[in-house]
């Protein structure tokens, strides 16, 4: 959860902005883009494998 408090001074658009920011950093809007369609289980360990695949064949390239 997000939390933002106006500071002294501090313009609408500077807030937005702020408040942007931390919306992202927090990972809000990849979690709200994940949970918008439902994914069968079978479907995600399928994109948790293929994810982890990838990530040991570009560690092997490195490694060379």
């Amino acid at each position: 959860m997000v939390k933002l408090r106006l500071r002294d001074n501090e313009s609408v658009q500077e807030a937005v902005r702020r408040f942007r920011k931390l919306v992202e950093h927090a990972g809000v809007k990849k979690e709200m883009r994940r949970r918008e369609f439902y994914e069968k289980p079978s479907e995600m360990r399928r994109r948790e494998r293929r994810r982890a695949e990838r990530r040991a064949r570009f560690n092997q390239m490195q490694q060379k």
